[in-house]
């Protein structure tokens, strides 16, 4: 879906405090709002259009989510050292204070996206247009709003549950709502979004990438995951399976810019190259990765800032023989990047992220970078159904062979040219699980989400003890709520211990 142009909508009403500076200017009179928008058919397409853009902005995918995987130990900061990314070292190094500017992203990040669905969920069923569509807009705004509140409350735990637009005199200092309830709202959007959805199949042209019925189902999968309701896992990832998701045949094939949105794809963040939009705004619809992730001083890439450089201890994780590797990491020796070398000098670590690198022919320059994120890939789909078996006691079930079509923790390791795993005893195949994990979605931003969400997050601790974090605790399993945004709303309690 490489929307090349958004129409903006200019609100009357702020939605929260929670809302960046953007969104609290007047409208002019002359711009387009709620009162006189929602009209056409156009108009219903942009709505939902707008209500991608969130995804996009530094807030979320093009910073703030993979850089998760910095705090989760599979990399460190990099970048030039010294008080670069300073707000997300204090993360990695669990001295995160309620001032934290990465926090504050990732807290404001969500609610623009909410605030767009909840206005078409609104307005999008009255009006008369094409059934299909009217139902395709709405499956799309319920999976987004699920999305955006899913990030939401794995990061802080309890958050306000605002389900319609803030008109004047609504309250405007909502107090966070327990996050069980905040789950069942994002269990039942995206259960209507399943429902509403078309397969996708289905879309064609420009319509490629949006939402679809497998990317709820998939997501919902996750939820359930998160929430260790093992069975529906099962047959959330089943639903998946039979929609006609497969595994590329080349695990390289799921970070090429050329070949997006394909056979394994269940969700991506949208990006595109020469947009025409400053790099730093949020209309910017170009991705930062290979800019900011590029070997520094390599001239290896556009930019090239030397970002989330994988540590020692992750370079060891690999198994011998694991064709992720090369596609994943830059190390001394390892296969020519766009015909060059790479030398260990350039990082400060010895390696350098290669996965999302984008070669100058397809990104001349630093602010035109077109690949996607991706945010769920089948693989991740069979290694939670894989997850889910072993925790039903079915672990035999887990450990089919991958010749096997009902195969799926061995599928992603045949194709990570590995030999299939059998015989594991349930503990052993759980660890198992988590390292594929580990290794098949490194740097995608999952890496944070597995760590605090097995036994309540004491598999977390332990793992970033063992690798010198010791100051992770239990306080850190949910980020602060940010000090600038109780300022503004004294109803918003704190997380314990911050």
């Amino acid at each position: 879906m490489k929307i090349n142009k958004y129409i903006f909508l200019s609100l009357l009403a702020t939605f929260l405090c929670a809302c960046s500076e953007d969104f609290l200017t007047k409208a002019p009179e002359d711009s387009i709002n709620t009162a006189n928008f929602y009209k056409t058919k156009d108009d219903a397409i942009s709505a939902i259009n707008g209500a991608y853009q969130p995804l996009q902005w530094p807030k979320l995918y093009n910073m703030r989510m993979w850089t998760t995987d910095i705090m989760a130990g599979n990399s460190i900061v990099g970048a030039g050292g010294g008080t670069d990314g300073i707000e997300t070292q204090d993360q990695a190094n669990f001295v995160t204070a309620t001032d934290n500017q990465g926090v504050l992203d990732l807290w404001r990040g969500p609610w623009p996206g909410i605030l767009r669905c909840n206005i078409i969920l609104q307005k999008v069923p009255s009006l008369n247009i094409d059934e299909n569509l009217k139902n395709r807009i709405l499956g799309e705004a319920y999976f987004l709003r699920a999305h955006y509140y899913f990030i939401l409350v794995r990061f802080f735990g309890d958050v306000p549950l605002q389900l319609v637009p803030v008109e004047p005199g609504d309250n405007l200092y909502p107090s966070r709502i327990p996050k069980d309830q905040v789950y069942q709202q994002i269990i039942a959007d995206l259960s209507q979004a399943i429902s509403l959805l078309p397969q996708r199949e289905q879309y064609t042209g420009t319509d490629i990438g949006r939402a679809s019925k497998g990317s709820a189902a998939g997501m919902l999968a996750k939820v359930y995951l998160t929430l260790g309701n093992w069975q529906r896992v099962v047959n959330l990832c089943d639903t998946v399976k039979n929609l006609g998701y497969k595994l590329n045949a080349n695990y390289a094939d799921n970070f090429d810019p050329q070949k997006e949105n394909g056979i394994e794809s269940l969700f991506e963040v949208q990006y595109v190259g020469g947009a025409g939009y400053d790099f730093w705004s949020n209309e910017n619809q170009s991705s930062w990765l290979s800019t900011f992730t590029g070997p520094r001083g390599s001239n290896m890439v556009e930019g090239g800032w030397g970002w989330d450089q994988p540590t020692q201890e992750f370079m060891d994780a690999y198994e011998q023989g694991d064709l992720r590797k090369d596609v994943t990491v830059l190390y001394e020796g390892c296969p020519k990047f766009d015909g060059m070398d790479y030398k260990k000098s350039y990082s400060m670590t010895g390696y350098n992220l290669r996965k999302f690198l984008v070669p100058r022919s397809i990104a001349p320059s630093y602010d035109n970078n077109p690949m996607n994120f991706p945010v769920l890939r089948y693989a991740d789909v069979l290694l939670m159904k894989a997850e889910a078996l072993n925790e039903l006691g079915r672990t035999a079930e887990a450990q089919l062979p991958s010749s096997d079509d009902n195969a799926t923790l061995n599928k992603v390791r045949t194709r990570a040219g590995l030999p299939d795993v059998s015989g594991l005893g349930k503990d052993d195949l759980r660890e198992k699980i988590l390292h594929e994990r580990r290794m098949e979605l490194a740097f995608e931003g999952q890496r944070w989400f597995d760590l605090i969400r097995v036994d309540n997050g004491q598999y977390g601790i332990n793992f970033l003890h063992s690798i010198g974090k010791t100051n992770m605790s239990t306080k850190f399993l949910l980020l602060p709520i940010p000090q600038k945004e109780r300022d503004a709303n004294p109803n918003l309690s704190q997380n314990p211990g911050y």
